[in-house]
């Protein structure tokens, strides 16, 4: 676990099968503090994230990455909450659902992308003087400092879901945290406007 920006931490647990990093953040935002797409976690991570107790939510960018997020939930007795058009495929009871262009607690808004690998898939921005955007499975932090999709086999049209990305420009971000991969930190919007000018 370690502190990548201001407030914002994260961990990571490296895939042996995806042979990726799932990584895992915990953001103190205001007097909340709230855990993203949580896989599993050291003891030295648990303890960090002790020290921001109480944890008030567990917010999951998309059906497949509940993670360990029922095992969190019931550790710290927060409030899990999971996108909309997934929440009827999976295996747990969310606190509350969301959807497109809310605003979770925190100050944390809902961008929800079309044609993605799951109808729910959503991103996590952040507004600050350098935003920040949170992704699940919508792009993957591979090889390191660049970007790329999961493979098309994995969409039902691997171009439309690729298109649906453009929405992610119209946010002002510097840094991008992946679930899966090596987070950007600095130079984000750049780099996702390379992969995505591929397309055009």
């Amino acid at each position: 676990m370690k502190q990548i920006l201001p407030n914002i931490w994260q961990w990571s647990w490296f895939s042996d099968e995806k042979e990726l990093n799932f990584n895992g953040l915990l953001l103190t935002i205001g007097e909340h503090a709230i855990l993203v797409d949580p896989p599993p976690m050291t003891p030295e991570a648990q303890a960090v994230v002790r020290r921001h107790e109480p944890i008030d939510y567990i917010v999951l960018t998309n059906r497949d990455h509940l993670r360990e997020a029922p095992v969190y939930q019931a550790e710290w007795h927060c409030q899990l909450y999971v996108p909309e058009a997934d929440a009827a495929q999976m295996e747990v009871n969310p606190t509350k659902t969301y959807k497109d262009g809310e605003l979770l607690p925190g100050g944390v808004w809902v961008i929800q992308l079309k044609d993605q690998k799951s109808p729910g898939e959503s991103a996590l921005f952040v507004e600050r003087s350098r935003g920040v955007l949170i992704v699940g499975d919508a792009l993957i932090g591979h090889p390191s400092g660049a970007l790329r999709l999961l493979p098309p086999e994995k969409y039902a049209d691997a171009a439309k879901a690729k298109e649906s990305l453009h929405r992610l420009l119209k946010y002002n971000f510097d840094s991008l945290l992946v679930g899966d991969g090596v987070s950007i930190l600095a130079g984000a919007k750049h780099q996702v406007e390379q992969l995505l000018a591929v397309s055009r």
